[in-house]
């Protein structure tokens, strides 16, 4: 029948008997049958459709007399589909009733999760009356993770065991199967004879389908009409880059489904209400069309996704990850055909420009009907654009906005899109891929990135040399480790999170679902009394932001719970990749251990260990800590606990409808997990052989401090942090609250109003946070912002007085840090000032063209141009660069972005470039270095934890500083964290620090005028900076004269240190006689008053000190300071610190 010779085309039945056949008698079956001519079922599935049969009705057949049998090659032909990416034909067979028979489902008997609801805004098209109760309807992302969610469910009804296939299904492309989408929405409204009655039926997914259908035909058309322009270019002189080659890569049908999806998926986004910014719009198309046609050509060749080209690639195989010669040689042929173009990464103008053509012609097509009623209630239509162009100004600056129709952004809630959510927002079904490279693992079939690049190309360079060299080996066999934990959702605490979120109410951090805080009341005073209303307005600023934000939170709760019920009963695990300071993240970012409390309590490890009894001590522990009695030593937190077990039993077994002691928890939903933990292993018979599979934390105290203070030695600030042994654990946070609360009361007794205001109210709370933060560089307007946010939550004073109290407050907690700290302070300016130097350098070698650059453009200046000090900044552009121990090397990426002004067919539009040089942000590159570098530091210490729990055997996931295992392994654990920890500080990291900025900046040169900002000389002599100069060389240097050590004994620094640039001479005596001139013109003006003169004279002061420094530069080696002396405190100390991570 298949070949035609039967002259019998094969239906329905003949299918269900092959597939019979198949199932019956496949060489891996209980009775095998070797035939010559059997047809797999990829084949069979491949024909079928071709032939355009219904899959469910083969299936629901008279030929399948067992539903066992019905349900097995439901199974088979789901593998099949799979692999031959007919997602379609999986959802078709996922609602086969047969499968809930046989395949027990985890969501059976749970409830839906209420899904957050909003006002609806009424459309021009409701001619209703006007309802007492306003509708309600789900917002559209939250609804479009409802959908996603649903095939994901659908497909462990299909395929409950296989979740290999899963996984690929998840990873699946949304655009092939979308237009069928759009295609079978439109067809089946003709059907139902609403295909031109849109005044009756708005629907988005049928207005979607209608643009395609126009706009494919007009790009067709403006490609057309701009080949035929490019090919005479005299004609038409605004085309400075051929654009044709771009637009003919994708088909116009392809390119019309982009556009629209993309724009679609864009609205709302930006801080922009209902619309979106043009710029992010127009290079978000273009990215999305240079994304699919390289996805286009793996597809068809059948080979990964590429990268584009980093610096200092040699040859073009160097940045693809090819598995076999095979893939190369079809690689290479493209390669000769096209050139580079399908590696190549677009251009950001090249982007927008695309961008611009595809959205244009959207604009221009995209139509959609409006209704109305007129006064004498006759219903009037009019048919209007779908999107508008205008502008509007966005913190003083004017912003292009393509906007949505009102009827369409309406709409757009109520019906979504229907767009898969991207497999990188959720976990993964199997183990990730092992990184091999700094962009082949994770995911099973989307390309990850195993670092997470903030648009530098620097980092993506420097990783990938790293990975060539094989020198981060360890980074990527960690990634596998944290990849590599499996991982549940604790459907005990689901059930009860599932109750509280459906019920609305407050609790255990849930929001409600209605705002549940009264109004501010309007003062009777409020019309007379400026001040009264002034007041009132902040409160009522402060309740509509906080109901705001309780809508935003109630969305992100849903999406967790939404999730977590998706993958119920459902091993996961969560690729990890690195921020650039080394820092380990889930790749998957709506539910991860990294998240919040709630997070936390709906996951456990997919994998229980027994209990033990030094399991079961550390349980208990580990429920104190959890409830926030995390300061008493452990054998009185063990008491705690045993004190209130009849509460934990309660909370076990009555979470909703008992005494609720879990609520009060500082983490109630991982409190309540582990009241559940405790209660089902105290109840079990057997409790130390009980299987657990709870996480239990060990978290360092202020781990930041820790580092500095086993960097520096630091024999007050290690007691402070538990690095020294003790019987009971420090507290940093209350001793620097003690020590502010003294300062309080000695500003009290001398009359300071906010003294006297928060005497007495200030708790470990209230500067836990900024105490935390110190070491990562908190400034004073962020320790102001944390420690107003905690006065506001304890309300012990008015909201009008706690900006003014929490100014005063963190001025005194950061000055009792200081004093406590002094060791910390000291690595920290270190730190400080080398990141200055280095970004203040320039590479020897740019210096002759540099200086050439300034002499020609000084000689065409006139006697009244502003002195060229700026020029040399611009040659500032050497990143702050180091490497881990690990081997990782971290690249600082904070530059002064270059914008530049593309034309677009849309409007003009300016733009970023990440691949253009830019100037280095010296400031921020200084004040990032010392908790970048910590970061980078506890990132290492996490790592080798990660690597010798794996060794020996241990369940292990971190939380940054916060390290989890199972209750059994927690004594192995403490001893490899304080193992690593000791091995990390032993290898003296400031001093190969050092070295490794001597040896990378040999030869970089610092401009002597540069280092005249601000108070950088007073800074680098009191951290020991000098400069040997002989007497004649004093002479000219008398503007840096805080760092001159004059000597004629002394070696002086060399000539090739301190230089004058060739020609030099001359043009600073030029300079010198023209501000001469200039003080004599002003000193001719009498009008001008005593402080305008002086500050004049301090300018023209200013001006000559520059001019004397200008050409003369110094190694960047010799101004780096020394390394601040390193206290007595021995790191091995930590061996006896009980409380070190606890």
């Amino acid at each position: 029948m298949e070949s035609g010779k039967e002259k019998i085309n094969p239906d329905a039945s003949t299918y269900a008997a092959m597939l019979l056949t198949w199932h019956r008698f496949n060489p891996e079956s209980a009775n095998p049958v070797v035939q010559a001519e059997s047809v797999p079922p990829t084949a069979l599935l491949t024909r079928l459709v071709d032939r355009q049969l219904s899959v469910p009705h083969v299936i629901s057949n008279r030929m399948f007399t067992s539903s066992e049998e019905a349900a097995e090659v439901i199974k088979t032909l789901s593998k099949a589909a799979v692999h031959l990416n007919m997602s379609k034909v999986v959802s078709e067979l996922g609602h086969a009733e047969v499968i809930g028979t046989h395949t027990t489902d985890p969501l059976d008997n749970v409830p839906e999760a209420t899904p957050v609801l909003r006002v609806k805004v009424p459309s021009l098209e409701d001619d209703a009356e006007v309802e007492t109760q306003p509708e309600m309807e789900i917002p559209f992302n939250l609804d479009n993770l409802r959908r996603h969610l649903a095939e994901v469910t659908l497909a462990r009804r299909v395929l409950p065991e296989d979740v290999a296939s899963r996984q690929k299904l998840l990873e699946e492309s949304v655009y092939e199967v979308a237009v069928e989408r759009l295609k079978h929405q439109a067809d089946l409204f003709a059907e139902l004879g609403l295909g031109n009655n849109s005044l009756l039926q708005a629907d988005l997914q049928r207005w979607m389908w209608d643009w395609h259908s126009k706009l494919k035909v007009r790009l067709e058309k403006e490609i057309k009409a701009i080949i035929t322009a490019e090919k005479n270019p005299k004609k038409t002189k605004t085309i400075s880059h051929p654009l044709s080659p771009y637009l003919l890569l994708v088909k116009a049908e392809r390119l019309s489904l982009i556009t629209i999806l993309e724009v679609m998926r864009l609205q709302g986004s930006g801080g922009v209400y209902d619309g979106m910014k043009t710029t992010r719009a127009l290079i978000g198309v273009g990215k999305a069309v240079e994304i699919e046609y390289k996805a286009q050509v793996c597809r068809n060749n059948k080979i990964h996704v590429p990268t584009s080209p980093r610096l200092g690639d040699t040859g073009y195989f160097s940045n693809m990850g090819y598995r076999s010669l095979q893939e190369r040689r079809i690689a290479a042929a493209k390669h000769m055909t096209d050139g580079e173009g399908w590696t190549t990464a677009w251009t950001q103008p090249v982007r927008s420009k695309i961008g611009g053509i595809l959205v244009e012609c959207l604009m221009d097509v995209a139509e959609v009907t409006r209704t109305g009623v007129d006064k004498s209630g006759k219903a009037v239509s009019e048919v209007q654009p779908a999107f508008y162009h205008t502008y509007e100004y966005l913190r003083g600056q004017k912003l292009g906005v393509i906007r949505l129709n009102p009827i369409v952004s309406d709409r757009i809630s109520k019906d979504g899109l229907r767009e898969t959510l991207h497999p990188r927002h959720l976990p993964m079904l199997v183990k990730p891929k092992p990184w091999l490279s700094h962009n082949q693992g994770g995911y099973l079939y989307n390309t990850t990135s195993a670092m997470r690049f903030k648009d530098s190309v620097e980092q993506e360079s420097y990783l990938k040399h790293a990975s060539d060299l094989g020198n981060v080996e360890l980074v990527y066999a960690g990634l596998d480790v944290l990849g590599s934990t499996p991982w549940k959702i604790n459907k005990d605490v689901f059930d009860v999170v599932l109750q509280v979120w459906n019920s609305g109410e407050r609790m255990g951090k849930v929001p409600p679902a209605v705002y549940d805080k009264p109004e501010p009341d309007v003062p009777p005073n409020a019309d007379t009394d400026i001040k009264a209303r002034s007041i009132h307005i902040q409160r009522m600023k402060g309740y509509n932001q906080a109901k705001a934000n309780n809508h935003s939170e109630r969305c992100n709760v849903n999406y967790k719970i939404e999730i977590a019920r998706a993958f119920l009963g459902d091993t996961i695990y969560l690729p990890h990749n690195l921020d650039f300071r080394g820092r380990a993240y889930p790749i998957p970012p709506h539910l991860n251990h990294i998240g919040d409390d709630l997070s936390r309590g709906l996951l456990k490890f997919g994998e229980a260990q027994p209990l033990g009894e030094r399991g079961l001590r550390w349980l208990k522990i580990h429920l104190a800590n959890l409830y926030g009695f995390d300061k008493a030593n452990f054998d009185e937190r063990v008491d705690f606990v045993m004190d209130h077990l009849d509460d934990v039993y309660d909370s076990a077994l009555h979470p909703l409808d008992g005494g609720r002691w879990w609520t009060k928890a500082d983490d109630p939903w991982q409190c309540l997990a582990t009241c559940k933990e405790l209660h089902a292993a105290l109840e079990s018979g057997d409790p130390h052989g009980y299987m657990s599979d709870l996480p239990v934390h060990q978290d360092g105290t202020c781990n930041g401090l820790q580092h500095y203070a086993a960097l520096g030695g630091d024999d007050r600030g290690a007691a402070q942090v538990n690095l020294s042994a003790g019987d009971r654990p420090s507290d940093v946070y209350t001793h620097v609250g003690n020590m502010v609360e003294r300062m309080l009361e000695a500003d009290a007794a001398k009359g300071e109003p906010y003294a006297q205001l928060l005497v007495g109210k200030i708790s470990r709370k209230v500067v836990k946070q900024t105490v935390m933060t110190t070491v990562y560089g908190v400034t004073f307007v962020g320790a102001r912002e944390q420690i107003e946010k905690q006065l506001k939550d304890k309300k012990d004073l008015k909201e009008e007085e706690c900006w003014g109290a929490a100014s005063y407050l963190a001025k005194k907690v950061l000055l009792a840090i200081g004093d406590l700290f002094s060791g910390a302070t000291g690595i920290q300016v270190w730190l400080n000032l080398s990141a200055r130097l280095v970004s203040k350098s320039i590479p020897a070698e740019r210096l002759p063209e540099a200086m050439a650059e300034h002499n020609k453009t000084s000689s065409k200046r006139s006697s009244k141009t502003v002195l060229p000090f700026d020029r040399l900044k611009k040659e500032q552009m050497t990143s702050v660069v180091w490497t881990t121990p690990l081997g990782l090397p971290i690249v600082q990426p904070y530059r002064k972005a270059n914008r530049k002004q593309i034309m677009t067919s849309l409007q003009t539009v300016y733009i970023s470039d990440p691949n253009s040089p830019a100037e280095v942000n010296s400031m921020k590159q200084a004040s990032a270095f010392p908790p970048n570098f910590i970061h980078s530091l506890d990132a290492t210490h996490m790592m080798l934890t990660a690597l010798e729990c794996r060794t020996q055997g241990l369940t292990f996931a971190s939380v940054h500083d916060s390290y989890w295992t199972h209750a059994a392994s927690i004594d192995k654990m403490s001893k490899i964290i304080r193992d690593t920890f000791i091995a990390v500080h032993s290898s003296e990291v400031l001093e190969k620090l050092q070295a490794e900025f001597l040896e990378r900046y040999k030869g970089y040169k610092v401009p002597l005028v540069h280092l005249r900002s601000g108070k950088l000389i007073s800074q680098l002599h009191a951290a020991g900076s000098r400069i040997v100069a002989t007497p004649e060389q004093a002479k000219t240097l008398q503007a840096i004269k805080e760092l001159l050590v004059v000597s004629d004994t002394e070696r002086p620094t060399d000539t090739a240190d301190v230089e004058a640039t060739s020609n030099s001479d001359p043009e600073l005596q030029k300079l010198l006689n023209v501000l001469e001139d200039q003080e004599l013109d002003e000193d001719e003006d009498e009008y001008d008053s005593p402080r305008t003169q002086a500050s004049r004279r301090r300018k023209a002061e200013e001006d000559r000190a520059n001019i004397e420094l200008m050409g003369k530069f110094v190694n960047l080696t010799d101004l780096l300071p020394p390394l601040p002396k390193k206290g007595g405190f021995k790191v091995e100390t930590i061996k006896g610190s009980q409380y070190f991570f606890s």
